[in-house]
């Protein structure tokens, strides 16, 4: 139909093309790939043949905010064709120049409930953009069998938000859901679905591409983990989700501020790696096979027995397994538990070609096997080598486990190994081999080493063994975990990385320059060479790198075992790298410990080099030196780690107390005692309150039990923390303590205390009673310690002076009938009258209620608010206010009175 148009016009002519010429039904393409720009000049002859509109069809018509986005849309995009004359003797007369150019909307607005008035589409005098709600009525299928331009109410309302023309599209568009996504489809059998499937992505403004282009697909939607495409996608690190990702993003098509791509819509929708496996292990631990188990089942796989003909894979323990108990058939991959815990960590399918179960050989085939794989022999010694390893080959008796007998040079030479053998003496070289006659290239025998040589050399071997941890911890552990791109995303986040590893690699960076300086000590020895020097050389940094992890290794500690139980891929990652003969068969956990550990050993084998040392070398002052060096760098880690677990108690505080100041935080306070006690006046909370005293070294942090647990707190990393149990009431300086009160016990009054306190903004002092409720606190040496603590913030030597004794009597405390029904109903009824004097309270209603009120109740003439309205409203409030009496504002005895002045009635004192 368009082809023919466009052959039967003259030359220069230009056109509307017809949306069928553009049918991307027939062929894939895009509008950068499929036009080319027409010039400006040339642009002049196409507008002014077309009139654009914009249609509103049934549902569509009834929007208001659609019908207001259109207002702002004044420009569409409209295709045009130009035919161009072709050059004078060449082949091609015409040509056609295919673009996308931007129009003013003529008629932005027309309402119709049929979409056949405006005909079959063929008219090129007018282009029409038709909106439609509904992609199922018949009005569409009308439209979309006469190719006509098809848009939703959504990708309307997306480009009058963003400022766009209306686009266009050789496909209906509903929305923009899946704008510049590009989709790969692997594994479907049912056309059908494939279809309907398309269709949707297309509507969401998606594309589709047949072949698997890392470049250009975004997403492959898998319905099994088999296949090439599957592969691809897996090694690109392509995100691989189910065909139900597409479903419930059609679900959220009306939703203009919503995309597909959003990386937490569509983490739900990952196809599991074990989707379609059907997994039997052999070998392992009953409780690894559970773990195991249930981990299959928890990421989309099933469980059968071994030897079920139903299972296609088999995971064997490689270590304990020498034979399989059957001949496995084709179809059944045997895999070791690598591909295992590496596809949990991929979040995908690993490739089973990689992780394929082997027989194991006998260590000494394995070693003649090596031997075979060695360059061609350039010297008679090889070629001798290589035809012994090749007899014994050809043996048919069993190869001896005896390694070939070593040559000479090797027996008598003095190189590194053999100096960290403390077996091979020069004296044991030199026995052995007294009749033959070392070569030139040998070491010469160095005389008998003493003891200070055989623990400096010790010293050696543990500083490289240490050396070769950490880099295990870097090399298996750190470095993969932060490496960019890792297929499935990342497996920790990098505040949890860092909070895991902490300083080592500036632990591992400082003792690889230790260990070189000691090699070389060791390699060059004399008596008169200096240990010592080496760690004084390297204490300044050795203080810089270790606190910061040592301090922290609990919360490390508590880190990975938290991640390894909440994120599946992390517990896979260890389990691959703490099986590699490098770990050692340790844990992460357990490498991670030897820094702790390092220092107190570095400590002690000093002493030994020093027990080994004469008085007159000058290397045992050096020592002496040195190891009271590593003594202040485990004193400055102590002394950190007091402060850091001060620091942590108190954000333990803050997190337990609800309604905590925020400048409870900081960097010089710290948490002294915590005592659990009762309020037995009424302040600063009601009589019989259970109140928390938290002891700093400046302050005083006062709280009450909460009555009701609200909510839970969760830490930015996922940390779930109990919810507060307490209420903040007030946090009090030290330096407003007067006085401690050590009321003495009577039969109404047991374990009772009082501080006498003036607070900056009061005219006189206050007094707050508490009764102990522990009973391992002792009140003697908590009064004491309060005591000091306000002696040490008002720089006062004696306080001791601060603490008076009293009778109960004097101050009207009491703590009889504490518990008993009475005064807890007592209390109830309090707090009811509380809650309803604040509900009516003046101060909290809005003074238009007040106003209100008083033009209701009185007479017209009075409905008016005078000026003086507002004062006298204050005025019944403050009155109101101050007509309570507290028991606990009473007057002490005469001289007490003179000396400390007078408690007040007031009830407006607060703190």
């Amino acid at each position: 139909m368009a082809d023919s148009s466009i052959v039967t016009l003259g030359p220069g002519r230009s056109l509307l093309v017809d949306s069928s010429v553009y049918d991307s039904r027939m062929a894939e393409t895009t509008k950068e790939q499929f036009f080319m720009g027409l010039h400006a000049d040339e642009t002049e002859d196409v507008l002014p043949r077309v009139e654009t509109r914009v249609v509103l069809v049934g549902e569509a018509g009834n929007i208001a905010e659609l019908e207001k986005a259109l207002q702002a849309i004044t420009i569409m995009e409209v295709p045009v064709v130009k035919i161009k004359e072709g050059q004078p003797g060449t082949e091609a007369r015409e040509k056609l120049i295919k673009s996308i150019v931007n129009m003013d909307i003529n008629t932005p607005c027309i309402k119709t409930d049929n979409v056949r008035d405006f005909g079959d589409g063929e008219n090129c005098e007018f282009e029409n953009v038709f909106v439609l709600k509904d992609f199922q009525a018949p009005e569409y299928s009308f439209l979309y069998k006469n190719d006509s331009r098809i848009l939703g109410p959504p990708a309307v309302m997306h480009c009058a938000s963003k400022g766009e023309p209306l686009p266009f599209s050789s496909r209906p568009l509903y929305s923009m859901t899946m704008l510049n996504l590009s989709l790969c489809f692997t594994g479907f059998r049912k056309k059908d679905e494939v279809v309907t499937l398309v269709n949707l992505v297309h509507h969401m403004g998606g594309t589709i591409r047949k072949d698997f282009d890392s470049a250009k697909v975004s997403h492959l939607i898998a319905h099994s983990t088999h296949g090439e495409k599957y592969r691809l996608a897996v090694c690109m690190g392509t995100p691989i989700l189910t065909p139900e990702w597409i479903r419930k993003a059609w679900e959220h098509r009306d939703d203009i501020n919503f995309h597909a791509g959003n990386e937490e819509f569509r983490t739900e929708f990952k196809v599991p790696p074990f989707q379609d496996c059907v997994l039997s292990f052999l070998g392992f631990s009953e409780e690894e096979k559970i773990n195991m188990e249930e981990r299959t089942q928890k990421h989309g796989g099933r469980v059968q027995a071994v030897g079920d003909e139903r299972c296609t894979h088999l995971v064997v323990e490689e270590n304990s397994i020498k034979e399989l108990p059957f001949t496995p058939l084709k179809r059944l991959y045997v895999v070791k538990q690598e591909w295992f815990w590496g596809s949990i960590q991929m979040d995908a399918r690993a490739g089973e070609s990689m992780y394929s179960y082997e027989k194991p050989e006998s260590p000494a085939m394995k070693k003649a096997v090596s031997l075979l794989s060695l360059t061609t022999p350039n010297s008679g010694r090889k070629r001798r080598r290589l035809r012994e390893t090749l007899a014994q080959l050809t043996k048919e008796t069993e190869i001896s486990p005896f390694p070939p007998r070593k040559r000479p040079s090797a027996e008598h030479s003095l190189s590194m190994g053999s100096l960290l053998d403390i077996s091979n003496t020069p004296d044991t070289c030199k026995s052995s081999g007294e009749n033959a006659k070392p070569p030139k290239s040998s070491t010469p025998a160095l005389p008998k080493q003493s003891a200070r040589w055989q623990v400096s050399k010790e010293l050696y071997q543990t500083e490289s063994n240490y050396v070769d941890i950490l880099a295990t911890v870097l090399q298996l552990f750190k470095y993969p975990l932060e490496k960019e791109g890792q297929v499935g995303g990342p497996i920790l986040a990098q505040e949890e990385i860092k909070t895991i590893f902490g300083s080592i690699p500036d632990i591992y960076d400082v003792h690889t320059r230790i260990k070189a300086d000691l090699e070389e000590l060791v390699m060059n020895w004399s008596e008169e060479r200096s240990v010592g020097d080496i760690i004084l050389k390297y204490s300044g940094e050795l203080v810089k790198a270790y606190p910061p992890f040592v301090n922290f290794f609990e919360m490390s500690k508590e880190t990975i075992v938290r991640c390894e139980r909440q994120k599946p891929r992390f517990h896979a990652f260890l389990k691959i790298n703490q099986s590699k003969p490098e770990c050692g068969r340790q844990t992460l956990v357990e490498l991670l410990i030897r820094p702790v550990q390092r220092l107190p050993s570095v400590a002690l084998l000093l002493n030994d080099i020093k027990k080994h040392t004469s008085d007159d070398n000058p290397d045992k002052v050096t020592l002496e030196k040195a190891i009271e060096s590593l003594k202040e760098v485990m004193t400055h880690i102590n002394e950190d780690k007091r402060k850091t677990e001060g620091q942590k108690q108190i954000f333990d505080v803050v997190y337990e107390v609800d309604g905590c100041p925020a400048n409870l935080l900081s960097s010089h306070r710290s948490l002294v005692h915590r005592v659990e006690t009762i309020a037995l006046g009424d302040k600063p909370c009601d009589r019989g309150e259970h109140v928390t005293l938290f002891l700093f070294n400046d302050c005083l942090e006062i709280a009450r039990k909460r009555h009701k647990v609200i909510t839970t707190f969760r830490s930015p990393l996922g940390q779930t923390r109990p919810p507060a149990q307490l209420k903040h009431i007030a946090l009090m300086p030290l330096s407003q303590i007067r006085r401690v009160l050590d009321i003495q016990d009577t039969e109404d009054c047991q374990n009772a205390f009082a501080l006498v306190v003036r607070p900056p903004t009061e005219q006189e002092n206050l007094l707050f009673s508490f009764q102990l409720t522990a009973e391992d606190t002792l009140k003697s040496a908590w009064l004491k310690t309060l005591c000091r603590q306000v002696a040490n913030t008002i720089c006062r030597a004696d306080a001791e002076d601060l603490i008076q004794s009293t009778d109960p009597d004097s101050v009207q405390v009491s703590t009889k009938d504490m518990d008993s029904t009475l005064s807890r109903a007592s209390r109830a009824i309090k707090k009811t009258s509380k809650k309803v004097t604040r509900a009516f309270s003046f101060t909290k209603t809005p003074k238009r209620v007040l106003q209100r009120a008083f033009m209701a109740n009185g007479t017209p003439d009075e409905r008016s608010p005078g000026p003086d309205a507002d004062h006298m409203g204050r005025m019944s409030s403050s009155s109101t206010l101050a007509a309570g009496h507290s028991p606990s504002m009473i007057n002490l005895s005469s001289a007490f009175e003179r000396k400390y002045h007078t408690f007040s009635r007031s009830t407006t004192h607060l703190i």
